[in-house]
């Protein structure tokens, strides 16, 4: 059997513009604040990147993803999918990227290379058309009981992380994308338009004005 460079990788896709689209990034950002991995384990801060992530995919023997899922529930309902209940086929609309990334573990199927488990930890998101914004609060809400379900994951897999009890972790990312930073450094509504520039919107009609 093809040795397999991570035991598990965990990753956070979603897009930390567009309100609860950021779900699954804030989330391992939490969980690598509050968590160290242990060896063979890698955290991931995915974004929208899609095929970029390949690698990670085809790499692990299992993998552990945080996103924002649309199943139509109540906003903040968290859900755990695994396995086949993942729609590496797209069988499932879940989020404006998630068909990039349902491509991803498609094709590592067909390459023979897909992950021995897939977790998928989601949260029904509120709104995803704020450009601009942040969580809503439902969703900022299940920050903590996701990262309490990643850890039980990994635990169950043999992997425990070890909880960090002194000191900082080195950001997962960019300090520019800190939770705080961005809430507090984004502008209001009223200074700036969140649903386009309308320098480029169509004039509206007299009437209108």
């Amino acid at each position: 059997m093809e040795k397999r460079r991570f035991e598990a990788v965990v990753l956070g896709l979603g897009n930390v513009l567009w309100a609860d689209e950021g779900f699954g990034v804030r989330a391992v950002e939490a969980l690598h604040a509050g968590y160290a991995m242990p060896p063979g384990v890698e955290i991931v801060d995915g974004g929208t990147q899609g095929f970029a992530l390949m690698d990670y995919v085809a790499s692990t023997r299992r993998l552990l993803v945080l996103d924002a899922i649309d199943l139509g529930l109540p906003p903040g309902t968290l859900e755990v999918l695994r396995d086949a209940e993942v729609p590496a086929w797209g069988s499932v609309k879940m989020s404006p990227h998630q068909t990039g990334f349902e491509e991803v573990l498609a094709v590592a199927q067909l390459r023979g290379k897909a992950p021995e488990s897939v977790v998928l930890v989601g949260v029904q998101p509120e709104r995803l058309d704020d450009f601009g914004g942040s969580l809503r609060a439902a969703a900022k809400a299940r920050i903590p009981e996701a990262v309490s379900i990643a850890v039980r994951e990994l635990a169950a897999w043999g992997l425990a992380p070890r909880a960090r009890t002194e000191g900082k972790a080195a950001r997962l990312n960019s300090p520019a994308l800190a939770l705080e930073a961005y809430e507090s450094g984004r502008p209001s509504e009223a200074e700036a338009c969140r649903i386009g520039d309308p320098r480029v919107l169509g004039r509206r009609a007299p009437a209108e004005r």
